[in-house]
C-alpha cells in the first residue's frame, strides 16, 4: 500500500525534451544546406534563362529558338516559304522545330541541373548526383 501511495504522488511529465542544435551541428551541415534551398533554386532558374537553343526544320526554313528552361523565345520563317502558299508543310516545319527545341532545351537543363548538384555535394558524394538522371 505505501508502495501505491508513492505512485500516485509522483508528477507524471510525458513531455519530449527540446533538444536545442545549431544548423551547423544538424546532419554535418545539412540544414545550411536546405536553408540556402530558395536562393539555389532561384539561381538555376536565371543561369537556365539565360542559356539559349536553336533548332531547324527543313533545312533552316523554320528556326526556333528557346531558352534551357523550356521557353519558346523566338520563331523565324524564311519568306520564300510563306510565298510557296503550302500551309500544311509550313505547320509541320514548326512543329518539328520546336519539339526539337524543346528536346535540346530538357537535356540542356538536365545537365545544367546535374552540374549544379554535383557543386552543392560535399567533397566525395559527387557521384550521388548521377542518381537523378
Amino acid at each position: 500500500m505505501k508502495f501505491h501511495r508513492q505512485l500516485y504522488n509522483l508528477h507524471w511529465d510525458f513531455r519530449i525534451p527540446r533538444v536545442r542544435t545549431t544548423k551547423s551541428k544538424f546532419m554535418f551541415g545539412m540544414g545550411d544546406m536546405m536553408g540556402n534551398m530558395d536562393a539555389m533554386q532561384k539561381q538555376m532558374r536565371e543561369k537556365l534563362l539565360s542559356i539559349e537553343i536553336q533548332a531547324e526544320a527543313g533545312d533552316g526554313a523554320v528556326k526556333v529558338t528557346a531558352n534551357a528552361a523550356r521557353e519558346i523565345l523566338s520563331i523565324a520563317i524564311q519568306p520564300d516559304l510563306l510565298a510557296a502558299g503550302d500551309v500544311e508543310q509550313l505547320e509541320d516545319l514548326i512543329v518539328v522545330a520546336v519539339n526539337r527545341a524543346i528536346q535540346l532545351a530538357t537535356e540542356q537543363e538536365a545537365a545544367t541541373t546535374q552540374n549544379m548538384l554535383k557543386d552543392m555535394l560535399p567533397p566525395g558524394l559527387g557521384g550521388l548526383a548521377n542518381m537523378f538522371k
